[in-house]
């Protein structure tokens, strides 16, 4: 049976979408059906149980729903159903649904518009949340509802927090979760509570960029700190005498499971906390599609590293740079009922069918649990990252030993993870027989398509600042309207794409490594050389150059300011 988004159907329809899938596409005519919703977008899916139900299948139908009509309906309601009223025409209601066989919306809409006939049309179940998070507000309470605050007590029996209620009773649970509704909503990766003198205030991540700071009354700085511990069930005491705390907890937004990493520290004035959102409900990854669209040439290099029986293939990258991401779409593409998958991560970003992932509690489970790992008959093994001695020589063993590991590290170039092993007293030569592909990864801003700005070339300042041939003073590029409009929340930009250097270990090179015939540096010019593989620059420059970007988010991740040409 296959698996679409939660929804299991039985065989008749499972055998009925293989059959549009292989008429869509030939290539997918030979998958087993568990190897469906791992090898095909959720988009191509979605457009096959539409044909199949012959209903159109659009997967952008946001912008055209009624929030008047939506706020005569339970969102909860529609969230389980996976559907959503758009808007009216004549006598008819249009549907988005996600599921075309679920009878939930013709039972649940018929008794509150029996005077409308129902249209429908499939969307994915992404745009239906779209839908339902339009309707809502996020505004926030206002000032002087928040000055009114009265700072009591907090009720220790918290339960599962539900941030789009607007029904909590505390003051504090209502503020919270509105701040967090906010976030999910802007699809912001990260959420900071900083303290300053006599200031008090939160900021999103959206894009990589932190956003406006906004004000919180200062006396609610301990009574937010205090709620938020209480999410993980740790003792408010803690916070006065721990310099850093580590914890997680789950919210609810729209019924959709959304979890948050939490780090706090001490600092002068106060503390600041960090909350990590990793909403696996909007996570499609694929390895060629979205933001993981690599050129042909990156593309192919990554899938024949791939077909490596056994060794290690390192991802590199800053915090934040999508390094887990790429390397759970590699995952998607290597699972298959024949293999067995392992992961360690701290926490479990993607949960993949047929997959078994391990949460990591504590560094001190990490050697226990590889050490398990290793007599649980693996085939592939994900370490979450490489960040001491231990670490790096656990991986190293793994590969040995004939496994294929995943991992990530921290180094600003693909060549500088062979130094990086090396100064985690890794000996040059086991480098060199187990170091399959050395990558690093950087997440580029892409221009809002709605409103960027055409320019005639580069300045002139530019052109040096970069070191950047006279060729771009008169070549076309774009940059971000400083205004945005609404398409992209007046940001000027939609979102982030990734671009990856990678440096292949072919046995050749590691022999001229491990002989220190060549240094890891050599080795990169090496690769350039042959001019097969783009490195982080020159995917840069060719995302300028296409207009997909402007200057300044290139030279925000990347070192532009040398060339090694």
């Amino acid at each position: 049976m296959i698996d679409i988004e939660g929804v299991q159907y039985n065989e008749l329809i499972s055998s009925q979408i293989m059959e549009a899938l292989a008429d869509h596409d030939q290539s997918f005519a030979n998958l087993d059906h568990g190897e469906v919703p791992n090898r095909v977008t959720k988009t191509t899916l979605m457009a096959v149980l539409a044909k199949i139900n012959s209903f159109p299948f659009f997967p952008k139908v946001a912008e055209f729903a009624d929030n008047d009509l939506l706020a005569k309906c339970d969102p909860s309601a529609l969230t389980r159903g996976g559907f959503a009223p758009l808007c009216t025409y004549n006598q008819s209601i249009l549907v988005a649904v996600s599921d075309p066989w679920n009878p939930a919306s013709d039972e649940y809409l018929a008794l509150r518009f029996p005077e409308f006939q129902l249209a429908k049309l499939v969307t994915l179940a992404s745009e239906i949340s779209r839908v339902l998070e339009g309707a809502t507000s996020t505004t926030g309470p206002s000032r002087d509802e928040l000055e009114a605050i009265e700072v009591e007590e907090l009720d220790d029996n918290t339960k599962d927090f539900d941030v789009t209620s607007t029904e909590y009773e505390e003051p504090m649970a209502q503020l919270t979760a509105t701040i967090m509704a906010d976030a999910v909503k802007q699809r912001a990766s990260d959420i900071h509570f900083k303290v300053e003198k006599e200031v008090f205030y939160y900021s999103f991540r959206v894009d990589g960029d932190l956003g406006p700071k906004r004000e919180l009354p200062y006396k609610l700085r301990d009574r937010i700190d205090a709620f938020l511990l209480n999410q993980m069930k740790l003792p408010t005491e803690i916070r006065n005498t721990a310099c850093g705390i580590s914890g997680r907890f789950t919210i609810s937004y729209l019924s959709r499971p959304i979890d948050i990493r939490y780090e706090r520290h001490r600092t002068y004035r106060g503390y600041h906390i960090t909350m990590r959102l990793l909403d696996k409900g909007h996570l499609n990854v694929t390895l060629g599609k979205g933001t993981l669209a690599f050129d042909d040439e990156t593309l192919f290099e990554i899938r024949r590293v791939m077909k490596v029986p056994a060794g290690i293939i390192v991802m590199s990258g800053p915090t934040g740079s999508g390094k887990s991401t790429t390397l759970n779409a590699m995952l998607r593409e290597l699972n298959r009922p024949e293999v067995n998958i392992l992961t360690l991560e701290n926490p479990v970003e993607d949960e993949v069918p047929g997959i078994t992932h391990c949460d990591l509690k504590n560094p001190a489970e990490f050697k226990p649990m590889i050490a398990s790992f290793m007599r649980s008959d693996p085939d592939i093994i994900l370490m979450g990252e490489v960040r001491d001695k231990e670490s790096a020589e656990l991986a190293i063993e793994a590969a040995v030993t004939g496994h294929k590991v995943l991992t990530t590290i921290h180094t600003p170039r693909a060549s500088q993870i062979i130094e990086r092993f090396e100064q985690l007293e890794i000996e040059r030569w086991k480098i060199a027989q187990t170091l399959k592909a050395a990558c690093a990864q950087r997440l580029v801003k892409v221009l809002c398509p709605h409103c960027k700005i055409e320019k005639e070339g580069l300045t002139d300042n530019e052109l040096r600042t970069y070191s950047l041939g006279k060729e771009w003073a008169t070549t076309t590029v774009y940059s971000a309207s400083k205004e945005g409009c609404q398409e992209c929340r007046d940001s000027g930009y939609a979102g982030r794409t990734a671009i990856v250097e990678i440096i292949p270990i072919t046995p050749k090179h590691g022999d001229m490594l491990s002989k220190g015939e060549i240094s890891p540096y050599d080795l990169e010019l090496l690769v350039q050389e042959e001019g097969r593989l783009p490195n982080l620059r020159k995917s840069g420059l060719r995302l300028l150059k296409q207009g997909k970007t402007d200057i300044d988010a290139v030279s925000k991740v990347i070192d532009m300011t040398y060339t090694d040409d």
